[in-house]
């Protein structure tokens, strides 16, 4: 059975890295292509369902998974922890289906301790101006919350030299083909190929020998 990919995508709140990942995996399928959904402390958004957007967990059950060692990265942001299942993640590649996490550079980090060939994205706004009013006009956050974005989206930004792809979200359909062509790309490298066509390139090689 083929083994699926892992990706991760890093972004600055308000970059538009949510919208992007769902309308990608809309077009690779969730038979190719599936997000990974966290768990978290934080409280339910508006319109958010347990289990489609987030596992929403309190503190003390989450605490206790990072004590038996089930999450693959985990971190406290805006004081609210967030952490992704190994286990699953771990099933779903086996399965031959990619995953795809959404989550910050210190989660991307611990990730590639464990799985180092895990594809890193970064998505960029175009600009500082367009990234304050995307995050103003989503009507999520109050001022004080969007000026504490601002300043974190500075220090996500600083590691941006850390992901194997960077896109600018200037157009969203020109970034998403962007994306695809990631996800496209990482399907031809030699290291997938010959984990997941051994026997014909086995073939091939005593042929042409």
């Amino acid at each position: 059975m083929n083994e699926g990919n892992l990706f991760i995508v890093m972004a600055p709140s308000g970059a538009g890295k949510t919208s992007l990942v769902n309308a990608l995996v809309e077009r690779e399928g969730r038979t190719n292509l599936r997000i990974s959904i966290s768990h978290t402390t934080r409280p339910k958004r508006p319109g958010e369902i347990d289990g489609e957007n987030y596992y929403f967990v309190d503190d003390s059950t989450f605490m206790a998974m990072l004590e038996n060692s089930e999450f693959i990265e985990s971190a406290e942001v805006y004081g609210h922890r967030y952490g992704t299942s190994q286990l699953w993640v771990k099933d779903t590649l086996r399965s031959g289906v990619s995953v795809i996490l959404e989550i910050d550079w210190q989660g991307a980090a611990q990730i590639r301790h464990i799985m180092p060939d895990a594809c890193t994205i970064f998505i960029l706004p175009p600009s500082v101006e367009t990234l304050r009013e995307r995050l103003t006009q989503r009507a999520q956050d109050d001022p004080d919350t969007i000026e504490r974005r601002m300043t974190q989206a500075a220090e996500d930004i600083s590691h941006v030299a850390e992901a194997d792809f960077v896109v600018v979200n200037a157009d969203f359909d020109t970034a998403l083909e962007d994306l695809q062509a990631i996800i496209r790309s990482q399907r031809l490298t030699w290291d997938y190929q010959a984990r997941n066509q051994p026997d014909l390139l086995g073939r091939l090689a005593d042929t042409a020998g």
